[in-house]
């Protein structure tokens, strides 16, 4: 094959084999609902339903993080709730060198120009990060995260919380709760 074309082929070629997958016919929901066994932790309806007041509420609870990633993914745009993830986990970091290290995986994964994961910023944005990035901080992603969040709070939330994907959670936790107030 032709070397210089391969990967886009190769990236094209991935993204063509999962286009089978419609965020309206996704069923699975076990990856981010809690074992059955489990049942202090099951979901109520109502913390299922608390998702939909806010978009910082979806995403500090465990469960609806977890939903929306998977949402995300059936869009072919988890990117940015990943590189929001990132982000949280760089805030994090004690050591000087680990932020360094942090830093540059997360420039290179998500904010570089033809980075793999690429977040949609525009370039003013893209330029005050990587200058930020020179000598990292705990803050240094702030704005950028920030954007990324909005974008999402934007654009994504209001699609996900009128996704089947959203209902159909709804209403297995309303299920599961009739079951047990039986």
């Amino acid at each position: 094959p032709n070397l210089t074309t391969w990967p886009l082929r190769q990236k094209g070629h991935t993204r063509l084999g999962c286009l089978s997958k419609k965020s309206d016919s996704y069923s699975d929901f076990s990856e981010f609902l809690p074992p059955a066994h489990e049942t202090t932790a099951r979901l109520s309806t109502d913390e299922v339903v608390r998702w939909s007041e806010s978009f910082d509420r979806l995403l500090s609870h465990k469960y609806g993080l977890a939903a929306f990633r998977t949402f995300l993914k059936t869009e072919f745009s988890d990117e940015n709730i990943e590189f929001w993830m990132a982000c949280e986990e760089y805030k994090k970091v004690k050591s000087s060198t680990k932020l360094v290290s942090k830093a540059n995986k997360i420039f290179k994964e998500f904010i570089d120009v033809q980075a793999p994961r690429e977040v949609n910023i525009d370039c003013r944005t893209r330029e005050k990060t990587k200058q930020n990035l020179e000598d990292p901080s705990p803050t240094s992603l702030n704005d950028i995260q920030a954007k990324v969040y909005s974008l999402m709070e934007k654009d994504s939330y209001p699609r996900f919380l009128r996704s089947k994907m959203y209902q159909d959670i709804v209403k297995r936790a309303h299920a599961q709760s009739q079951r047990r107030s039986v």
